[in-house]
């Protein structure tokens, strides 16, 4: 039942066409100016150059994760549905992150060895992405959950949810050169899977009977 649905998510959202590669194009094209605009410089902050490329990616797949849903009233029929309200929102989520977020993942390698990056330092890079991109995917899902029905909801989306992704940012680059960021990094993403379903389910509801 949830790998089905899970894959059900993945496969709809893939039929949207160019705008799931999008933020991928968006990441890529960031961190291949770079070493244009400051030259050899750019290795000494590259970790930095790459978290913040992908923090801009998730912001700009997030921005329409709930509207397709709101508009065509399936929301209503998630609400009536059987099943947990939470765990279909966890699984959307899930299957939001493994199509956005991991193909980030997976290319990152290949852009920190662009930016003269050493394997060691590629190999904690993607250990912090694979811990802090579902946290800014869920923190980015409760802004999305909290605008349902806002005109112009994607310019004021960035202003409510950046001062949340600053702590995924400073743990994230820091964890390149002190350890210790690490975990702490890992217990924001247990503490963001344990409340932020819940709270963008509250948030659906309000948005829905509003």
């Amino acid at each position: 039942m949830l790998l089905t649905l899970i894959r059900y998510d993945i496969i709809r959202t893939l039929r949207r066409g160019f705008s799931v590669v999008t933020p991928l194009l968006f990441f890529t094209m960031i961190i291949c100016l770079f070493p244009f605009a400051i030259g050899d410089n750019a290795r000494l902050i590259a970790p930095g150059i790459i978290w913040v490329a992908a923090l801009l990616a998730v912001l700009l797949s997030i921005d329409t994760l709930f509207t397709k849903e709101w508009e065509t009233g399936c929301l209503d029929h998630l609400l009536l549905s059987p099943y947990s309200l939470t765990q279909l929102v966890s699984i959307k989520l899930l299957s939001h992150w493994i199509t956005y977020s991991l193909p980030l993942i997976i290319i990152s390698p290949v852009l920190g060895l662009l930016l003269h990056l050493p394997p060691p330092v590629i190999k904690t890079l993607m250990i912090t992405l694979l811990l802090g991109t579902p946290v800014l995917t869920l923190f980015g899902a409760l802004g999305a959950a909290l605008m349902i029905g806002i005109r112009e909801n994607s310019v004021l989306l960035p202003i409510l949810i950046l001062p949340f992704y600053i702590p995924v940012l400073i743990f994230g680059t820091s964890a390149i050169t002190t350890p210790g960021s690490l975990p702490l990094l890992g217990a924001l993403l247990l503490f963001s899977i344990a409340t932020l379903p819940f709270l963008i389910t509250q948030a659906l509801k309000i948005g829905v009977d509003t």
